[in-house]
């Protein structure tokens, strides 16, 4: 847990969530100057020759990772995976059509809500009234026949479900908001539309959105789009229509460095599973002093939510599990109880330290 003398802790943060050690210190090595240049990547041009090669390369590892054919765009914008809520409808709901939603929780909810702002959203698929605890099968979404495109939520980070298969549009375009299990597993690309993703959590740190966007999608974009709210134009510009992140994008460069080191996305969904596992035969084999949120067939890999007895014992298993360097255990405001993010990034000893501590914690206050 420590790296030139510096501390470091668990962080079970959702995001911006933990990034591997190794890109951290690789950033602080080339923080004042990078390749040579005398300068931080922060400090110089988005347009000189040295990001041009550093944004292209980034784009390049990301294509590799995600499998993403030649047909498809890699566009790195601003304004985090929510504006994607908005922009997804400007660019591809017309009028006279709809979008249906399938909705597993609180994400889902606000991209249908934010469509809904600009044409007809029909959710066709909620969860809400079992609490968010579950997902659909596929045999049970019926699409509208005038659906522009559907849209769902591949894992929700807030109550901890994720989609065990790829949504299936029968023909409807698919559009899914795949920011916290991006890259933690392989994706069939070619299966989605447009997929999209905030950075903070698999991809690099907060501040950079990526969107995979399918070439016959930017044909749809209608005219007269305000310019950065125009996927073609920012297409048509490789993501340099104003100034972009530079300094995160040269960190999803890194990012992508260190995953490729690791053995790529198969390796790494293998590790992530083996975590989670631990995690949940813990929460499992606790005779219900810990209950999961999640019904079992669709608990997220990545966010690992779960109840104590009561919400005094939570806050103090929080507390007490800060005071041993066990940070961001607090499950989200809107629902409570216990989240662990356990991203790519996060090791497995972390999780083995959490099962310890969740262990003694039972022995003292069950």
């Amino acid at each position: 847990m420590e790296s030139a003398k510096v501390k470091r802790i668990y962080n079970f943060s959702s995001g911006p969530a933990v990034m591997p050690l190794p890109v951290l210190e690789r950033a602080r090595e080339e923080m004042l100057s990078i390749g040579g240049t005398g300068m931080s990547v922060m400090e110089m041009s988005h347009r000189s020759k040295f990001f041009t090669d550093v944004i292209e390369s980034a784009e390049h590892k990301l294509r590799g990772l995600l499998s993403a054919p030649d047909n498809y765009r890699i566009l790195f914008l601003q304004g985090g995976a929510s504006l994607q809520f908005s922009m997804i409808p400007m660019n591809f709901l017309p009028s006279g059509r709809s979008a249906d939603f399938v909705v597993t929780g609180a994400w889902g909810v606000k991209a249908a809500s934010e469509a809904a702002r600009i044409g007809t959203a029909n959710v066709i698929y909620s969860s809400e009234e079992n609490g968010f605890r579950s997902v659909p099968e596929q045999a049970e979404l019926k699409f509208s026949s005038d659906a522009a495109y559907v849209h769902y939520t591949s894992n929700e980070t807030i109550d901890g479900v994720e989609f065990k298969y790829e949504l299936d549009g029968g023909g409807t375009p698919v559009v899914c908001d795949a920011s916290s299990n991006i890259l933690s597993k392989p994706f069939d690309i070619e299966k989605y539309a447009v997929i999209y993703a905030g950075a903070q959590k698999n991809i690099g740190p907060s501040g950079v959105t990526i969107v995979v966007i399918r070439d016959d999608m930017l044909e749809l974009v209608p005219p007269n789009q305000p310019s950065l709210l125009d996927y073609r134009n920012i297409a048509n510009n490789n993501s340099l229509a104003n100034t972009p992140n530079t300094w995160g994008i040269y960190l999803i460069g890194l990012v992508c460095d260190w995953l490729e080191g690791e053995g790529g996305v198969d390796a790494i969904e293998k590790r992530n599973i083996e975590k989670a596992a631990i995690l949940y035969k813990a929460i499992d084999g606790s005779d219900g002093y810990y209950s999961g949120h999640a019904e079992r067939d669709c608990r997220s890999l990545m966010n690992v939510t779960f109840r104590l007895p009561s919400e005094d014992l939570e806050e103090k298993f929080c507390a007490e599990a800060e005071a041993v360097g066990l940070d961001g255990l607090r499950g989200h405001r809107s629902v409570g109880g216990i989240r662990a993010s356990i991203y790519n990034a996060f090791p497995r000893a972390g999780v083995e330290a959490l099962v310890d501590f969740m262990n003694e914690f039972a022995s003292r206050n069950g």
